[in-house]
């Protein structure tokens, strides 16, 4: 298996492995709506023997007051059904943060499991005084500083994109 980026005819395959993962088309259609836009995003797919198994997405988000700051919400994120539990979700979230490193991206935010994030470093986000913008309970909106310091004397409410109102 390789971790590479999404190329242009990896669409089919995205939004196959999302409707296979969640059960819905939701997370498919909010990804396609992200590509369309010139936002800064992250995609990166998981391929073996040239079969798309996962697929990882990170894109803009802001913290009001602090247009400054360079933070970046990850999710969806969806692995093969029976694909799971083999390391394939984990290797996208490492390599899609490594990537986030390398583009000086502050931070990164991620509404999921709070059994599964903390692995890689993110905590509640209220530890920052930090606040989704969607009614979600504290331990699943999680964070993890990639640029040490970067969130010291800020707080307030992280706001996605538009195209994650349809979720």
């Amino acid at each position: 298996m390789r971790i590479r980026p999404e190329t242009n005819i990896d669409g089919a395959a995205i939004r196959a492995v999302n409707e296979a993962a969640f059960g819905t088309s939701l997370e498919a259609d909010i990804i396609e709506a992200l590509r369309g836009k010139s936002s800064e995003l992250i995609s990166l797919v998981a391929d073996s023997d040239d079969v798309v198994v996962g697929h990882i997405l990170f894109s803009r988000v802001t913290l009001a007051g602090y247009p400054q700051l360079r933070l970046m919400g990850l999710g969806p994120m969806a692995v093969a059904p029976q694909q799971q539990r083999n390391g394939v979700g984990s290797a996208l979230v490492r390599e899609g943060l490594a990537r986030c490193r390398q583009l000086t991206i502050q931070a990164v935010v991620v509404l999921g499991h709070p059994e599964y994030y903390p692995r890689f470093g993110f905590v509640p986000a209220r530890r920052y005084a930090l606040r989704s913008e969607y009614q979600v309970p504290d331990d699943v909106f999680m964070i993890v500083e990639l640029e040490r310091g970067a969130l010291d004397g800020v707080s307030g409410l992280i706001r996605y994109d538009q195209a994650f109102a349809a979720v």
